[in-house]
């Protein structure tokens, strides 16, 4: 009883100096890091890889999200044709291609 009548004589606490925008500087903080981190990265990546879908043409040595290696021998707006063996020419959508192999 006598700590209720104690805390109830004290004074209200105040707000932090500088108030309101002051104790959002650390949210704000975290979303940039997160940003600069993590967002641009990923669409820089992005914009790398739609330029390379963009850019394919006959003769180049790709790889396919499912891990297939072919030569494209065709292109068109979204299909690509690419062979994989003397015998074997497979039809896959553009935006199935992961990356170009590299040139030796």
């Amino acid at each position: 009883m006598i700590a209720y009548v104690l805390a109830a004589n004290q004074a209200p606490a105040t707000p932090p100096p500088g108030g309101f925008f002051i104790s959002f500087i650390p949210f704000i903080l975290i979303i940039a890091v997160f940003y600069f981190i993590v967002i641009m990265p990923h669409q820089k990546k992005e914009k790398h890889h739609r330029a390379m879908l963009k850019n394919l043409k006959k003769g180049d040595e790709v790889v396919t999200t499912g891990g297939i290696h072919g030569r494209i021998v065709q292109v068109n707006e979204e299909i690509v044709v690419l062979k994989v063996s003397p015998q074997t020419n497979l039809e896959i959508s553009r935006s199935s291609i992961a990356y170009l192999k590299s040139k030796k």
